[in-house]
């Protein structure tokens, strides 16, 4: 497709993902960076994204809010660039998108804010407890090198990412299959790529920027 690729985003935000997804894609696309505030509260903003907030792209007349969503739109929209497999076989595919994007980040959250669900209620939420969670995750993990399948896809990028943030802040215990599936993802060539990209894009801190 010819259509200009768009990408609304702030560094600190879950638009890393994104960016990470945009570069394994390999095509061109325009950033426009937004600071957290009123910049993602106008009503040009708000019509892309009325949640004002970002990651947002647009392709086309196409426009996509939600990293898993967007994740998925890229690969659909590039196949050229193998990030998703043939439709026949998206089963785990589309469940380990959409694991990541509820139950993994329902129930990370509710402990990092120290929700603590009863007993009797954890048949409300999707997730049951955190421990549930963690153990699926590590069950699909352990002996594979990608999340869906045999080789990497936008499922992984979206699920490598909670899984290295889990790390790196501690919300995820760094069990073996953790630890090694976020050390080969973060390693990939794209990956790299993307965190140069935003680590430079970072607020410089007082003395940096008086340097």
């Amino acid at each position: 497709m010819a259509d200009e690729l768009v990408f609304y985003t702030n560094p600190m935000s879950r638009g890393r993902i994104v960016r990470w997804m945009l570069e394994e894609v390999g095509q061109p696309y325009r950033t426009e960076l937004l600071d957290f505030g009123p910049a993602m509260k106008t009503d040009a903003f708000r019509a892309l994204n009325r949640m004002g907030k970002v990651p947002v792209v647009v392709h086309g007349d196409q426009v996509v809010s939600e990293v898993a969503a967007i994740c998925a739109y890229l690969a659909d929209a590039f196949p050229a660039a193998g990030l998703a497999p043939e439709p026949a076989r998206r089963g785990a595919y589309y469940r380990w998108l959409f694991f990541a994007a509820g139950p993994i980040e329902a129930a990370i959250t509710d402990a990092s804010l120290g929700v603590t669900v009863p007993e009797e209620r954890r048949g409300m939420v999707g997730y049951g407890t955190l421990d549930n969670v963690l153990d699926a995750l590590e069950a699909a993990l352990d002996g594979r090198a990608f999340i869906a399948g045999d080789r990497f896809s936008a499922a992984d990028v979206y699920v490598g990412a909670h899984v290295s943030w889990g790390l790196r802040f501690r919300t995820i215990p760094p069990r073996r299959a953790f630890t090694d599936y976020a050390e080969r993802l973060e390693s990939r060539p794209a990956a790299v790529r993307a965190r140069e990209i935003d680590d430079a894009l970072m607020p410089k801190q007082p003395e940096e920027a008086g340097a």
